[in-house]
């Protein structure tokens, strides 16, 4: 069986972005820091996006034509160009990528059938599809990119009203100062809403 994994660049205080919806602080520009993320990528199939995380990705599905690439982006474009994409939007009409699908509703039984019969390790991406993969307790493996920087306010890793025990998988340190923190979940609490796990 698959797992589900949830990997995003955030702050030091726990933000994927801030209060003005950016993000470039956490872009990793760093080789050492790409290298391993695409690392980490190399077991992923299938990415789960919401419309703004794909909108905002999908530029990787022409980056090996863009002059000037470092090796590990160029890396990353070919992990990702051959993944399978299925990007959760009401109004996108048609995909932008190819061995791309949309779907209308997140359905977290379609999403365990996913699991239980894909060959290779899925991810959901954007703290908006991921918080409901994470209340339907479908998740699991947390990645969290963290980089040296506080931004007080903004959109959060983790939801509110989820309550989880992890075990760390891999603690991995880089010299710009970003940390990657690999987590299993050990136990799924009862949340804030009411939603047993």
């Amino acid at each position: 069986m698959a797992k589900l994994i949830y990997s995003m660049v955030q702050s030091l205080d726990g933000y994927i972005e801030d209060a003005e919806g950016k993000f470039g602080w956490g872009a990793p520009d760093d080789d050492e820091v790409h290298s391993y993320i695409s690392e980490l990528a190399s077991s992923l199939g299938t990415h789960l996006y919401g419309r703004r995380t794909y909108d905002t990705m999908v530029g990787w599905e022409t980056a090996h034509l863009m002059p000037g690439q470092p090796p590990a982006a160029l890396e990353w474009a070919r992990q990702w160009q051959r993944a399978d994409k299925v990007v959760y939007s009401k109004t996108l009409a048609e995909p932008r990528s190819a061995r791309t699908r949309i779907e209308r509703e997140f359905d977290p039984e379609a999403i365990r059938r996913l699991k239980a019969s894909a060959s290779r390790d899925l991810s959901v991406a954007g703290p908006t599809l991921a918080a409901r993969a994470i209340c339907a307790g479908l998740v699991d493996e947390f990645q969290l990119i963290v980089c040296p920087v506080v931004v007080e306010r903004g959109k959060r890793f983790f939801p509110n009203g989820v309550q989880l025990v992890l075990d760390l998988l891999e603690e991995r340190r880089f010299r710009n100062g970003v940390v990657v923190l690999r987590f299993a979940v050990k136990i799924w609490s009862i949340s804030a809403n009411g939603r047993a796990h």
